[in-house]
């Protein structure tokens, strides 16, 4: 009899609200495999939650599923994507290899040798975890294509805006401010080298916006803040969330546009010249820098899972990355 401690133990959202560990065998890798043991696995806050109360929408399902889930929404399913361990068995070039890979909560696993990258040295496994976000950041710019001296806002600082902010806050000569409704965020925007503002003291003017709070509102403000002929790259996911906009405002005499930017694709301006792994391992490289570690905000133990997120979906638990531990051996 195997139980939640046992190496295949695995995170399950069983019905829309209610999540529990489930037993599983140790996997055993075969040719071309690695068998992963999990060090620290990380909450993709904004889309977990939608999973774990069952707000996918139909038309959805497919999109949304990730690489290594099994199960269907809206349950049971195992869903996650954030994930960071240790390679145990495999390939000699990558066993007792750090790596990512886009996996579930789960204590073992095994994967196709290819769907590993190998996390640079000098970047921790609590900071790797940031790594599908980060690239998700990475490839919003490849969608906006910013240039040196642009004027930029981020709305919404969470796991995306504050990983987005950090990576444009290397572009020469730009002013980057990241909004938020939430005070306590300019302590975040400080440690990422970024302006702060409320919303009603963002400033206009702005040649970009990328918003990412997943409200109306949000991306109502984000149109507002724009210069004419100026662009919002919106990568917040609604989920069944209906969304309304003052199109009747400045959209149509600023000639203002609104873009969709989506990580599930490399972006078109790099489409064809860069793999989805190269993005990945650039993901990786840039979290060589300890400026990401303002995004992890606590801490919790695998065994908690099942508690932490309906905290977390209930606001008792405020998080920007929630980092979940593993036993270390």
């Amino acid at each position: 009899m195997v139980g939640p401690t046992e190496p295949g133990a695995a995170f399950w959202v069983r019905a829309p609200g209610v999540g529990e560990i489930r037993p599983g065998p140790r996997p055993e890798p075969e040719a071309g495999q690695v068998r992963v043991r999990t060090l620290r696995s990380g909450i993709s806050r904004g889309t977990e939650t939608l999973v774990f109360t069952g707000s996918v929408p139909p038309s959805q399902y497919q999109a949304m599923r990730a690489p290594f889930q099994e199960g269907d929404f809206p349950g049971p399913v195992k869903y996650g994507y954030l994930n960071v361990g240790v390679v145990e068995s495999g390939p000699a070039d990558l066993r007792g290899r750090t790596v990512f890979c886009l996996y579930p909560h789960q204590r073992e696993y095994v994967v196709p040798a290819s769907a590993v990258t190998p996390v640079p040295d000098g970047v921790p496994p609590a900071r790797a975890v940031l790594a599908g976000t980060v690239e998700t950041a990475v490839n919003a710019c490849w969608d906006a294509r910013p240039l040196v001296g642009d004027r930029i806002t981020v709305v919404g600082a969470g796991m995306v805006g504050g990983s987005l902010a950090r990576v444009l806050a290397g572009l020469p000569g730009a002013r980057v401010t990241l909004v938020d409704l939430n005070p306590a965020r300019a302590e975040l925007a400080a440690a990422l080298g970024v302006d702060f503002a409320a919303p009603e003291r963002a400033p206009d003017g702005q040649d970009l916006v990328f918003h990412t709070s997943a409200s109306s509102d949000g991306l109502a403000l984000a149109l507002r803040l724009l210069r004419p002929e100026g662009e919002v790259i919106d990568l917040s996911w609604y989920g069944t969330t209906p969304v309304r906009l003052p199109l009747g405002e400045a959209f149509h005499s600023g000639r203002l546009s609104i873009r969709a930017s989506q990580v599930g694709a490399v972006a078109p301006a790099r489409r064809g010249h860069r793999s989805m792994g190269e993005r990945l391992a650039l993901a990786l490289e840039l979290l060589r820098d300890q400026a990401f570690d303002a995004l992890l905000s606590g801490e919790s133990t695998f065994e908690d899972l099942p508690r932490v997120l309906p905290a977390l979906v209930g606001g008792q638990l405020p998080a920007l990355c929630h980092v979940i531990t593993y036993d270390e051996r």
